[in-house]
C-alpha cells in the first residue's frame, strides 16, 4: 500500500484547481450566457468541452430530458463576483465552522504532541482559512444587507413592498446576531490552552473581527430605520398633496379660509394641548434667596416625639433610640447651620456657629457632621455652596492633613 507524499498530494489538487479555473476561463462566455437564461446553450461547445465541463461539476443535467445547466456553486460564484442581489444567497453556518474549528483544533494538537511539525502547520493553515471564510461569510452577509437598503429597499415605490423589504432585511439581521451569538469565546479560551499562535488566532483576532461585525449591523439597523422613518414621512405628505389635489378637483371653487382671524376653530385644528410653564427657584437670584429664606422660617419645626416606656429589661433597644435621637438632634443643628449660611449670605465658621449658638457638641464630632453634610448633598445643590477648609499638615514627615476649622459660604 503507497502512501502520497504530502508535497505530492498538495501538487496534484493544485494541477486540478488551475485546470478547472482554465475550464471557467476558456468558456465564459456559454457559462455566463447560462447564467443570464434558464439553461446553457450548446451551439458553441463541443461534446469533449460538454463532458469536460460536467466532470468538473461546473455544469449539470438535472434529468435526461431537460437541457444543461450552470451548477449551484457556480451560479453562486457569479452571483457573488457580480454582487447580484437578486440571485445571491449568504449563509453564515456558524455552527458547522465551529465544529470544523473544533476538530483542527484536535488535529493541531496531535500533530503538536506527536512532532509532526509539517502537519502541525497544514493544521494551522486549515484554521486560518476557516477563520477567514467565517469572517468573509459575515462580511458579506453585511455588505448584502448595505447593498440591499442602498437598491432594493432604497428605490420601492410602494409602502407593502417597503415593509416587506424592512421585514426580510430585519429577519436577516437576527439570523446574523444569532450566528455571533453562537461563538463563545469562553469555550474558545479553554479549547486553545497557552497555546500563543491558536490565542492570537481564535481569540484576540477571531474577537476584534465580531467587534466590527457587531459596529457594522449596528450602522445597518440604524441606517435601515432612517430610511423606514424617511420613507414614511415623505408617503405622507405625498398623501396629503394627493388628497388635496383630489379635494380642489372635486371643488374647483374652493378658497382656503383665514382660521388665524376666526372666532371658533374647528376640533380638527385645534389639537394643541396647553402649555404649563416649568418654574424653579435661582438661588443666585438675590431676592429669590431671600424668599426662599423667610418661607424656610416659617415652616413649622418638627414635634419631639414621646419617649416609649419600656421595661427595664429592654434596656438594649432603649439605648440604640437614645443613639438615634442623639444623632438626629446633631444632624438638625447642622442642618440649622446651612439655614444660617443661606439666611446671611455670607461666609460662616462652623466653630464659631457652634460656639455661639452653645451646642453641646464636640468640635471633631461637629466638623465631620457638617463636611458629611455637605458631601451628601446632589451635585446640583453642592454647586450652590463653597466650603474650604482650614487644615495643616500633620508633621513634616506625616503627609496627613489636620482639619481645624470648615467656612461654609454661598458661591
Amino acid at each position: 500500500m503507497s502512501v502520497d507524499h504530502p508535497h505530492a498530494l498538495e501538487s496534484r489538487l493544485v494541477s486540478t484547481g488551475v485546470e478547472r479555473l482554465a475550464l471557467l476561463g476558456k468558456h465564459a462566455e456559454a457559462l455566463m450566457a447560462g447564467y443570464a437564461r434558464d439553461e446553457v446553450p450548446l451551439e458553441g461547445l463541443s461534446t469533449t468541452a460538454l463532458n469536460r465541463l460536467l466532470a468538473a461539476r461546473i455544469l449539470w443535467r438535472p434529468d435526461e430530458q431537460g437541457g444543461v445547466k450552470l451548477a449551484p456553486k457556480v451560479r453562486e460564484l457569479i452571483a457573488e463576483m457580480l454582487a447580484d442581489e437578486s440571485r445571491r444567497h449568504v449563509n453564515a453556518d456558524v455552527a458547522e465552522t465551529l465544529e470544523l474549528l473544533r476538530s483542527l483544533v484536535q488535529s493541531y494538537r496531535e500533530a503538536r504532541d506527536g512532532g509532526e511539525y509539517w502537519r502541525q502547520e497544514q493544521q494551522l493553515l486549515r484554521l486560518r482559512q476557516e477563520v477567514d471564510d467565517l469572517n468573509g461569510r459575515f462580511a458579506d452577509a453585511i455588505d448584502s444587507l448595505w447593498r440591499r437598503l442602498n437598491g432594493d429597499f432604497g428605490f420601492v415605490s410602494r409602502l407593502g413592498d417597503k415593509i416587506r423589504e424592512n421585514q426580510r432585511a430585519q429577519k436577516q439581521i437576527v439570523r446574523l446576531l444569532d450566528g455571533l451569538a453562537l461563538i463563545d469565546f469562553d469555550e474558545l479560551i479553554e479549547l486553545v490552552g497557552s497555546d500563543g499562535a491558536l490565542r492570537k488566532l481564535l481569540v484576540s483576532g477571531l474577537q476584534q473581527q465580531l467587534t466590527q461585525h457587531y459596529t457594522s449591523l449596528r450602522e445597518v439597523q440604524r441606517r435601515l430605520v432612517e430610511l423606514m422613518a424617511r420613507f414614511r414621512q415623505q408617503q405622507s405628505r405625498s398623501r396629503l398633496v394627493a388628497g388635496m389635489a383630489g379635494f380642489l378637483r372635486e371643488h374647483p371653487g374652493f378658497v382656503p379660509g383665514n382660521y388665524a382671524r376666526r372666532g371658533e376653530v374647528p376640533a380638527l385644528v385645534n389639537r394643541a394641548a396647553p402649555l404649563v410653564a416649568a418654574g424653579a427657584a435661582a438661588l443666585d437670584h438675590h431676592p429669590d434667596s431671600r424668599v426662599l429664606g423667610e418661607l424656610l422660617h416659617r415652616l413649622p419645626r418638627p414635634a419631639p416625639r414621646p419617649q416609649p416606656v419600656t421595661a427595664a429589661g429592654a434596656a438594649a433597644p432603649q439605648e440604640d433610640t437614645l443613639v438615634a435621637a442623639r444623632q438626629q438632634a446633631l444632624k438638625e443643628d447642622v442642618e440649622r447651620f446651612y439655614l444660617a449660611v443661606v439666611d446671611g449670605g455670607e461666609g460662616l465658621s462652623a466653630l464659631e456657629f457652634l460656639q455661639q449658638g452653645e451646642y453641646e457638641w464636640s468640635e471633631e464630632i461637629w466638623l465631620f457632621q457638617v463636611i458629611a453634610e455637605f458631601q451628601g448633598l446632589p451635585r446640583s445643590e453642592q454647586r450652590a455652596f463653597r466650603l474650604s477648609q482650614q487644615e495643616s499638615q500633620a508633621s513634616r514627615y506625616n503627609h496627613v492633613r489636620l482639619i481645624h476649622d470648615v467656612t461654609l459660604q454661598l458661591a
